[in-house]
């Protein structure tokens, strides 16, 4: 079994009518996903599947569709994809919390980042399948712009961490 991190894009997972962990984590079991674990309410989950990552995100947009009645975007990667991510991160010498990995669905093009707009001071690089950015001052003030990060969906390098470290047990 291959063990995957799915990445949920743009949904609220707490509070009333939102979607709770504990709904998220049913939903993978009954897609026929093992050992599904949740991490943090961010959209999080690690579990197994015998199934291809494009069948993974599939069934799992199909249930959150469902519940949610409108469409959810999924970013699926392996336990060894996040482990490199977190391993080609070219800001590691700078505080997890302010370096974040824009994950994306194919490789951006070579001049994405010349799209970007809103830039104060924001260092960003592209990788496999993802746009590494160190938010020098944090996050709180940004006006960055990436669009082709606009279907992609952002975790910080504290939690590509934790669940790299997940999917590794």
């Amino acid at each position: 079994m291959t063990k995957y991190i799915a990445l949920l894009r743009a949904v609220n997972v707490g509070g009333t009518g939102k979607l709770p962990m504990a709904e998220l984590k049913t939903m993978c079991e009954h897609a026929g996903f093992g050992n599904v674990r949740t991490f943090i309410a961010s959209g999080n989950v690690v579990f197994e599947s015998r199934q291809t990552a494009k069948q993974v995100a599939a069934a799992l947009e199909s249930r959150l569709a469902a519940y949610a009645s409108k469409p959810v975007g999924v970013l699926v990667r392996t336990g060894a994809e996040m482990a490199a991510v977190l391993a080609a991160n070219p800001f590691a010498n700078e505080p997890p919390n302010r370096v974040a990995a824009i994950f994306l669905d194919t490789a951006p093009a070579s001049d994405a980042l010349d799209h970007a707009t809103g830039r104060k001071g924001e260092r960003i690089v592209l990788g496999t399948r993802e746009i590494y950015v160190h938010y020098g001052d944090g996050m709180a003030d940004t006006r960055l712009k990436i669009p082709v990060a606009k279907t992609g969906t952002a975790r910080n390098m504290n939690t590509v961490a934790k669940l790299a470290a997940m999917a590794a047990d």
